[in-house]
């Protein structure tokens, strides 16, 4: 009997035509596949390719009896519930590696931006403001020389490391293990700037850092990491970038501090109610806004794509996929 592979969206480069003459292939009629049509159809699915704004929990494992891979379109994989996926053997797959770099470009344009005032510029000069040099006009933050705390030091966290370099900025990072030494074991240079990152406490990186950009996962330790009490221990000229999850940040304080110039600005590619950005945050001028762009690269989403629905596909064919979240899961 030909097994079924539900595909949560309509994926870039459409990777699903490489397999659809052994598998039949389930897509959304629109763009995104709904909540409730991919509940409805997991009852036909034995494997399941979602987004990470696709819920994949105990109701939609007990509409699936079939299941044996959830393929997560992202690296994150907050929207599954991998303990319930583990113990009825449900494997779990992500796609590391492939957003790496797109995503630490985009959290550096974020920082660049709101340092440099970027986005208030451009509407300046777009509506007719702009009336000649003036030694005051925009006046912003350097990044060369500065001290960049990095919190989650894993993939994209030392890839945001190696940018500093070219800015010879000091880099502070908190991370729950030593991932740089880690990291230099696996044969990655340990000096990425003039000096080696160092490893601190959250409440130090969060004081000496001109800059902080979250890199960690979203879990329930992660949630409201940087709340009220971590933003007042902020530099009043910080700027706070998130390319993590939304969650990750206390959105009302936040808000707060930016409103009260506790800290000078944010970038935010994502939200703690996302899509739902409040009307307190949009309103405030030392924010620049992202639609949660971070993989968002011709290159890397289709990429990511492939690597997704290959490791359905590897799973189905009884094959180990190359990015198991649960490798116990493997062997029930």
């Amino acid at each position: 009997m030909t097994q079924t592979i539900l595909l949560g969206a309509r994926l870039p480069g459409a990777p699903h035509r490489i397999i659809e003459d052994r598998y039949r292939i389930l897509l959304p009629d629109g763009d995104i596949m709904p909540q409730d049509e991919l509940d409805e159809h997991l009852q036909e699915a034995d494997a399941v390719v979602a987004l990470l704004s696709q819920k994949v929990g105990a109701a939609q494992f007990e509409r699936a009896p079939n299941l044996k891979v959830v393929s997560n379109y992202a690296v994150g994989y907050d929207n599954i519930d991998v303990d319930e996926a583990t113990r009825r053997g449900i494997v779990v797959t992500n796609t590391p590696d492939v957003l790496t770099e797109t995503t630490a470009d985009l959290a550096w344009s974020l920082m660049m931006a709101a340092a440099r005032r970027i986005v208030e510029s451009d509407r300046f000069v777009r509506e007719k403001r702009f009336t000649g040099w003036q030694p005051s006009l925009m006046l912003g933050l350097d990044l060369f020389g500065k001290t960049l705390g990095i919190v989650g030091f894993g993939r994209i966290g030392r890839a945001m490391a190696r940018r500093a370099a070219g800015f010879d900025m000091t880099v502070l990072y908190a991370a729950r293990s030593s991932a740089h030494d880690d990291a230099a074991a696996d044969g990655e240079p340990r000096l990425v700037a003039n000096r080696d990152p160092r490893l601190v406490s959250l409440d130090s990186l969060l004081r000496e850092s001109d800059f902080v950009s979250l890199h960690c996962p979203l879990t329930p330790a992660t949630r409201h990491l940087i709340g009220a009490e971590q933003l007042r221990l902020m530099k009043d000229s910080a700027v706070l970038v998130n390319t993590a999850r939304g969650p990750v940040i206390d959105e009302t304080a936040l808000i707060d501090a930016l409103e009260n110039h506790a800290i000078a600005a944010a970038g935010l590619d994502v939200y703690e109610q996302e899509p739902l950005v409040p009307d307190r945050l949009l309103a405030l001028d030392n924010v620049v806004f992202a639609p949660h762009i971070g993989s968002a690269s011709h290159d890397t989403r289709r990429a990511m794509a492939r690597m997704a629905v290959d490791a359905a596909e590897q799973v189905l064919s009884g094959r180990t996929p190359d990015h198991p979240v649960n490798p116990s899961a493997l062997k029930k």
